[in-house]
Order: structure tokens, then C-alpha cells, then sequence
């Protein structure tokens, strides 16, 4: 199926407040993603759409284990209704027992809504939920990942589903900020097994070794981090998401470098 909203090649993480989003379209956001952990309640989006002008709105992602498939189709008819063109709607699989199985009971139901597959993104980072992404989905978001594990990913999608890739960002050298995100996103199983695939052994994911923290996101100056977006964009990904960390303000400044 064909993607019904256009991301273009560069996105950016907000925070929940609006006038974060707007400041970010102002510094020439055109995509604005805002993190999971940050959506603890869904008009956080509605807010987002209502507080800027044209850019579009990707929830990265609504966990499927926390909000029942009518209040995220909900969301969804409204945005198409009075925001047309401007969200799209990014999906978790739930971290439970059986999840894949829940995962499609979701993914029926939205079908059964009116949340096309057209207009939905799929968290993915293995074999299984890529396959999802690629037959369920209009594409994939993928975090925690090296440019390898891009093509990979490309590959497994094909040509014609979209790759968004969330790419944890830090101006500047110090890795601290990083190693906290790590330490919280790596005490999830399945995010820790993808680390894992990708070469790394325990004691590097137990320690959040710098190799890995290095490889998994961007960091240094506007150069180095304009470097490792062209090397996710060209082993395939359509859509990187500079995702600032310890920083807010530092999206602003990579957005006005990067255009």
C-alpha cells in the first residue's frame, strides 16, 4: 500500500508541550514525532496538530498494550477530519506474552475502524514484526539501530513500504545522556535481543558500552551528525528522526544546520 502522508527525508522528536512543536516549525520541522514515553495520554497528539501549521504529526509510538484500537482510530478520524494530510499513526506491539497474536487482534480492529493500513507505521526491529510492518503496515520505525541494520531492514520491507529510523542525537561529545536512554530502552527484552543481533554482547548492552551507544546513534558537531544520517539514508531509510538527547534545544539548532 502507498503512504498516505508525506514525512520527506528529515524528522524531529518534541516534547508534548505545543509551543516546543511550533518552535521546532519554526526552525523548519516538517515532521514532528513525539516519543512514546511521552504520550501519557492521547489528545497529547490532537494538541501537537492543533498547536502548529502545516507539519505533520507521527506518534513514535502508541504502545498497543495501553490504548484500545477505538481511542487510537479515534484520533485518527479526527486528524483526517479536521487536519487532513497531517498525522499519521505510529504503533508498538504490546510487551506482553503471545504479542505478535495481540498485535494483529489490534491491527484487525483498526481495520475493522477505518484506520487504514495506509495511514500506519509499525515499531519493528526483527524479522517477524518487519513482516507485519511490510503486509499490515505502510512501513516501519526502527530505533537503536546501526546503518547495517537499516539495510537489513530495507531489504526486509522492500522498495515500496517507507523505513523511518529514530535516531537518538547528541551536539556534542558526552555520552552521559545517552547511556541514561540506553539503560532505560535496553531494560526492555525485546530491544535488548535487537541489540544483541546486531553484534553486541551482554557485558557491552550491561555496561552501555560506548561502542554501542556510539553505533547506535549520532554525535559530535552538525558535520558528524549530518554524516550518520546519509549513512541510514543510504542503506535505505526514507525518514531519519533526529531524536535529541539532553538537550531540547538542540533540535532547533540541528534543524537550522541540517536544511
Amino acid at each position: 500500500m502507498t503512504l498516505t502522508t508525506a514525512l520527506g527525508p528529515l524528522g524531529v522528536a518534541t516534547g508534548p508541550a505545543p509551543a516546543d512543536a511550533a518552535a521546532l516549525e519554526d526552525a523548519g520541522a516538517r515532521t514532528l514525532w513525539l516519543a512514546g514515553g511521552a504520550i501519557d495520554r492521547l489528545d497529547r497528539l490532537t494538541a501537537l496538530l492543533d498547536g502548529t501549521r502545516d507539519a505533520v504529526v507521527v506518534p513514535g509510538i502508541v504502545p498497543t498494550g495501553r490504548y484500545p484500537a477505538s481511542a487510537v482510530a479515534a484520533v485518527h478520524a479526527d486528524a483526517a477530519r479536521r487536519r487532513p494530510g497531517r498525522y499519521l499513526t505510529g504503533l508498538g506491539a504490546p510487551q506482553q506474552p503471545r504479542a505478535l497474536e495481540a498485535l494483529h487482534r489490534h491491527l484487525d480492529e483498526l481495520d475493522a475502524l477505518g484506520l487504514p493500513s495506509s495511514n500506519r507505521l509499525l515499531a519493528a526491529l526483527g524479522p517477524r514484526k518487519l513482516d507485519v510492518a511490510r503486509t499490515r503496515c505502510a512501513g516501519a520505525v526502527t530505533l537503536l539501530v546501526t546503518p547495517e541494520h537499516t539495510a537489513r531492514a530495507r531489504a526486509a520491507l522492500g522498495p515500496d513500504r517507507l523505513l523511518a529510523v529514530m535516531l537518538p542525537t547528541v551536539l556534542g561529545t558526552d555520552r552521559t545522556a545517552l547511556r541514561e536512554l540506553a539503560g532505560f530502552l535496553l531494560g526492555v527484552p525485546g530491544y535488548r535481543a535487537a541489540v544483541r543481533g546486531l553484534g553486541f554482547t551482554d557485558a557491552e548492552v550491561d555496561a552501555r558500552a560506548d561502542r554501542l551507544l556510539d553505533a547506535v546513534s549520532a554525535r559530535g558537531g552538525v558535520e558528524d551528525i549530518a554524516a550518520r544520517v546519509a549513512e541510514h539514508r543510504a542503506a535505505g531509510a526514507d525518514h531519519v528522526v533526529l531524536s535529541p538527547v539532553g538537550d531540547p534545544a538542540a533540535g532547533a539548532a540541528l534543524l537550522r544546520a541540517l536544511r
